[in-house]
């Protein structure tokens, strides 16, 4: 363990050397033309304006968002207390909920370059300028999270759980001008009293998230282009093919290397990465058996509008089982899928949208691979008080009736945040598989967010596995007898925003068995409760 780490960390200092070395050896290039915020204090004649650093693109819209309420109003818990009536929201660096997709070293913090900014406890370990040319921060966040399952993850014997989860993140980042940046992220992921052994996203102790390198490559088109080499988190599009999944206790990263160009009309990134093995008592280690290529363009044609296009490449050489390969469950190796697709998302004033397209093709287990996946929904913000919206969606995945046909129909989801779009219980991934659903939302006021989501699941091809949220084969009827409607499931979601930094989020889900699960898992009714508090700086 303790060699895994020194080599992790000889490998960051070495490549952060250099590229220091890099940055003082040549000709300062010009700033990014990105704009903070808010208006910040200029600098003093010839002094590099580091209120334009790191430049910040805004994290894409999922599928199923919202359109956040105007003011003026109470926007948190704190505001009420204190009578502090806002006429619009406030300028804040964290999304007003519980989970936080967004990986800590893009959250944006160049606001606090305004001398008018609102002042907060934290301010001081933010954005600490070091000289003129260096900008030194810190940060962090712990949840906590209780949670209680009935008929938990469909086993046979009806075995329900009730756990603790703990997670504590810390991190640093440093920057020359906008030129070279070290970012190095800790986790510490703990989980106790559960009935069920604890799932191996449960618990990392004392490990790295993210440990990287940046170095700007230079400006194109006003512009900046970098590249970026070590440990990361990987976040894009509508998270449904590549999410950090905040949902889990250890989140998700990958290491290797990524470019990544920034402008106001496009955002462009090429990457080579292997997934992360989580090790509870040791140092995490790359996955050597899978790489991930890919190639994500975003265009922004006007605000509110997005398109999504990208290709994307899994090279998977684990060996399967003979008897897993004879049962026709061959998603977890020995394969190379291609992933091509595209998006488009957007809200013309209170009328919202969303359409997604994903075909792939390839080998799996000597099986020629053709497979897709669709996501689609139309959703609108009623003119009302409480900021009403609601969303009605459908989404498909492939499936395959026959694996010995010559070719393999099953749509593999690649690294998803699937439980944010398929249900909270996480009986469903999205592979071979029907959800008719949709969600409702409303603020009581706007620091109290109610969701609630409702879904009608099929499988695609009955005698195919039904996949869950981590893309498992759990149940199949290999002769199709079971049927295809697996159960309809109801989500609810409560989330108090106590203040910019803190989040209660209290959620209920229930599922009611169709005929394949009646079939497949007599008796079984799954149910979920969960509290969570969050703490972010």
């Amino acid at each position: 363990m303790q060699h895994r780490l020194f080599n992790i960390i000889g490998f960051s200092i070495t490549a952060a050397m250099c590229l220091v070395s890099q940055a003082y050896a040549t000709n300062p290039a010009p700033a990014s033309t990105s704009s903070p915020p808010l208006a910040a204090a200029q600098p003093a004649p010839g002094q590099f304006d580091m209120s334009k650093v790191p430049p910040v693109s805004p994290a894409s819209r999922p599928g199923l968002f919202m359109l956040p309420p105007a003011g003026p109003g109470y926007f948190s818990l704190w505001d009420l207390i204190t009578g502090n009536k806002r006429e619009k929201p406030p300028v804040a660096p964290y999304a007003p909920f519980a989970l936080l997709t967004t990986p800590a070293y893009d959250i944006d913090f160049r606001y606090l370059d305004n001398p008018e900014h609102e002042k907060d406890l934290f301010d001081p370990v933010k954005r600490i300028h070091l000289a003129s040319d260096w900008l030194l921060s810190f940060g962090g966040s712990f949840w906590y999270r209780y949670t209680h399952e009935t008929d938990s993850r469909l086993n046979a014997e009806g075995t329900n759980n009730d756990f603790h989860l703990l997670r504590t993140r810390f991190h640093a980042d440093l920057w020359y001008r906008d030129r070279v940046r070290l970012f190095a992220e800790l986790i510490d992921a703990r989980a106790f009293g559960s009935e069920l052994p604890p799932l191996v996203t449960d618990r990392n102790h004392a490990d790295i998230l993210n440990m990287f390198a940046d170095i700007k490559l230079a400006t194109v088109n006003n512009g900046p282009a970098y590249i970026r080499v070590g440990r990361q988190e990987l976040m894009y599009g509508s998270q449904r093919l590549i999410s950090t999944l905040d949902w889990v206790n250890t989140r998700r990263t990958f290491q290797g290397v990524k470019a990544f160009w920034r402008t106001a009309e496009w955002d462009l990134d090429a990457f080579w990465m292997r997934p992360m093995v989580i090790e509870k008592g040791n140092v995490d280690n790359w996955d050597t058996q899978q790489n991930f290529f890919g190639l994500w363009a975003t265009n922004k044609p006007k605000p509110g509008h997005l398109i999504d296009l990208y290709f994307l490449s899994l090279i998977n050489d684990r060996n399967l089982a003979a008897t897993n390969i004879l049962a026709g469950n061959i998603l977890q190796g020995n394969a190379d899928t291609h992933t091509i697709g595209g998006r488009v998302a957007g809200n013309f004033d209170n009328f919202l949208y969303e359409l997604e397209g994903m075909y792939q093709f390839g080998q799996r287990s000597n099986l020629d691979i053709s497979a897709f996946a669709v996501a689609t929904g139309l959703g609108y913000r009623l003119p009302l008080p409480m900021n009403p919206q609601g969303w009605i969606r459908y989404d498909f995945a492939s499936g395959d009736s026959n694996s010995k046909d010559g070719r393999s129909n099953t749509f593999n989801q690649l690294f998803p945040f699937g439980h944010y779009y398929l249900g909270f219980l996480d009986r469903i991934g999205r592979q071979n598989m029907h959800d008719i659903n949709a969600q409702f939302t409303m603020q009581p006021m706007p620091w109290i967010t109610f969701i609630t989501q409702y879904h009608r699941f099929y499988l695609a091809n009955n005698r195919d596995y039904l996949y869950n949220a981590a893309g498992l084969a759990t149940l199949q009827d290999v002769t199709g007898q079971s049927g295809s409607h697996i159960g309809d499931e109801l989500d609810f979601r409560l989330n108090l925003h106590i203040n910019r930094h803190q989040d209660v989020l209290v959620g209920y889900s229930k599922m009611w068995r169709g005929e394949f699960l009646d079939k497949q898992r007599p008796g079984i009714s799954p149910d979920l409760f969960y509290v969570q508090y969050n703490i972010r700086f």
